[in-house]
């Protein structure tokens, strides 16, 4: 590779990071994300970091490490939507890192730049930077894992310590499962390779016994909190072992669909969410796949490429076949996706490069219809400015990125994530945000009435009110316990319409603030056309009582 496409590559991700940075300045989304920004919250609050609330109330889902990850980076930048996000951003950057130095190791410094870039500016990984959960940071640790535990294959024992730490990270944010990803692709490796005697190597059982150490803090985080109260509810029974939830119920309890936590499976899922949350290089990317399959694309592949598709592919199929599936589960083997397309597109010439740069105009192009006809319908506020900003974005990709060749197609594919992102986070989310009552009413409240006493009443899912509103809202489930806190100065209630007209004849409410509410992840035609918008809106509202 010559010093000028070395070059080009850098500044794409660079350009990439610094578009996606903007995404640290807005909300933070319902409901993961508030939800778990306000436990990160409630931990500062209570100085307490081993038992995990949720409105009061003991919570079991997740384990402990995205929680200690924000709470610590509101220790220093204090209770805000940048700190949540920043963690989440700067372990995305770190993933991106050790994919190019994966790929670069097994491939070449080109393919690990491509791979990084890929990565960076796929568009599940931008919306991450906004919806911030937990998936960035299984990625990265999961990712980091198989480097180093690659590294550590080679011969280089602190490679195996490194290779642990980073697995047991994964397991503390997500669950074991994601051992499967890390060391699902060795092992078949090793079997079809015919390196049997790896299986039976001290240092791979060292590394297990690494990891069951590393996660110690979580073991005795979830035994201090629930093990030890087998008094406490939790799922609507007692006696729940918080040690048996997370090596059992979280994980094979999803999988088999007979958890306290269930879902819908479709084994074709996977397949349609990676057509869009791989944009735009999902055509690639299926492409390459198809490419694999035949022999004489493989030959000259090292071998080590086999434990990249295969944790890949083992990942997928148990993803597909689990019943419990949401989209950002694709973000863990988004690296391994990036490496594949990468060795796709580093081969294409002739006519092949020439029919995929027209796929990717193409794509651009109907990129660019589809965001202008959903900045008109919804109504931003100066919509001829997004449209305006994504079409010089294309055009001034095609005047400066000029003929038919790869470093071609990379950049205009990468302007493409360009325009997305600023779309996104200048326009489309900030609009959309409008209608997060619960972050609007917190915030509302901190700046005009900064001594209330935030409780929320009848309402069990306000996280991004418990995020923004000051200190830990209180939570009141009947109008019994309401009474015997109503006498209490400054109280300020947030409450759905539905309990207004009875707040107000009974206890003589005064409404302070009303607020429009709609679950925004889940966008329909409705909403998106501002004219049939007020139709499914509902409203919220603050108010005191006198």
């Amino acid at each position: 590779m010559n010093l000028k496409d070395q070059l080009l590559y850098k500044i794409l991700i660079a350009l990439i990071v610094a578009i996606s940075a903007i995404s640290l300045f807005g909300g933070v989304m319902e409901p993961d994300s508030a939800l778990y920004a306000s436990i990160a919250k409630n931990m500062v609050l209570r100085n307490d970091y081993i038992n995990l609330y949720v409105r009061g109330a003991d919570w079991l889902d997740k384990p402990h490490l995205t929680f200690w990850l924000a709470a610590a980076s509101f220790k220093v930048f204090g209770i805000t939507a940048f700190a949540y996000k920043l963690p989440s951003f700067l372990f995305g950057l770190l993933g991106a890192w050790y994919i190019y130095k994966l790929a670069k190791d097994i491939y070449s410094e080109k393919i690990g730049l491509i791979s990084a870039l890929i990565f960076l500016s796929s568009l599940h990984i931008l919306i991450s930077t906004f919806d911030v959960r937990a998936e960035v940071y299984i990625t990265t640790f999961t990712f980091a894992a198989i480097y180093h535990y690659y590294k550590g294959h080679q011969g280089l024992f602190w490679h195996i310590v490194a290779g642990s730490f980073f697995a047991a990270c994964a397991i503390m944010i997500k669950g074991i499962f994601v051992l499967i990803p890390v060391f699902g692709g060795f092992i078949i490796y090793w079997l079809l390779t015919k390196q049997f005697k790896q299986l039976l190597k001290p240092k791979w059982w060292l590394a297990i016994i690494l990891i069951l150490i590393f996660i110690i803090p979580e073991l005795y985080t979830l035994y201090i909190q629930f093990d030890l109260h087998p008094e406490k509810v939790v799922f609507g029974k007692t006696g729940v072992s918080g040690l048996k939830f997370f090596f059992w119920d979280s994980q094979f309890g999803r999988f088999f669909n007979n958890g306290p936590i269930k879902g819908k499976g479709d084994i074709s899922f996977f397949l349609h969410t990676t057509l869009w949350a791989f944009l735009p290089w999902s055509i690639l990317f299926y492409t390459a796949i198809f490419n694999l399959f035949k022999k004489k694309n493989r030959i000259n592949l090292p071998a080590e490429s086999i434990f990249i598709w295969v944790s890949a592919a083992i990942t997928f199929l148990l993803f597909s076949l689990s019943k419990f599936q949401l989209p950002h589960y694709i973000l863990i083997i988004l690296p391994q996706f990036a490496i594949i397309t990468a060795l796709y597109l580093e081969k294409l010439e002739g006519k092949s490069l020439k029919i995929f740069s027209t796929v990717q105009h193409i794509l651009a192009i109907l990129i660019i219809l589809i965001l202008s006809t959903l900045a008109v319908f919804f109504g931003f506020n100066y919509y001829f400015i997004a449209v305006a900003i994504l079409i010089a974005i294309l055009v001034i990709s095609f005047l400066i990125f000029k003929g038919i060749k790869i470093e071609t197609l990379l950049a205009r594919t990468t302007f493409i994530s360009i325009g997305l992102m600023i779309f996104l986070s200048g326009f489309f989310y900030p609009s959309v945000l409008k209608y997060e009552s619960g972050m609007e009413a917190g915030k509302w409240l901190k700046e005009n009435y900064p001594k209330a006493k935030a409780s929320v009443l009848m309402y069990p899912d306000a996280y991004s009110f418990d995020f923004y509103a000051e200190g830990e809202p209180k939570y009141f489930w009947s109008y019994e316990e309401l009474n015997k806190s109503k006498s209490e100065q400054d109280l300020v209630i947030y409450t759905p319409e539905s309990e207004l007209a009875r707040l107000k004849t009974e206890y003589h409410a005064e409404v302070l603030k009303s607020f429009e509410y709609y679950h925004i992840t889940k966008l329909t035609g409705k909403f998106i056309n501002a004219k049939t918008r007020p139709q499914v809106l509902e409203h919220f509202y603050l108010v005191k009582i006198h």
